[in-house]
């Protein structure tokens, strides 16, 4: 697990995350043209928990929307 810290309006914070977290987060940042701090704070803005459970529901439901993408791109169903 590591701690970061990051900017979010203006103000830095720091949150928790194990590696594949870190990783998938760099993957869907360069993916949306933002940097892993603008991502965060996009996910700041709606979370409903602390931070770094949010960020880790966003990085689980994002891959489970593309993994749903892709078997309906394929043709399988569930």
């Amino acid at each position: 697990m590591k701690k970061r810290s990051v900017s979010i309006r203006g103000h830095r914070t720091s949150l928790s995350l194990e590696d594949p977290f870190w990783d998938e987060l760099l993957l869907l940042a360069n993916e949306s043209g933002t940097s892993v701090a603008g991502l965060i704070t996009e996910i700041d803005k709606n979370r409903q928990a602390g931070l770094s459970s949010a960020v880790r529901i966003f990085v689980l439901q994002t891959l489970k929307q593309k993994a749903a993408a892709c078997r309906t791109v394929s043709g399988v169903t569930d």
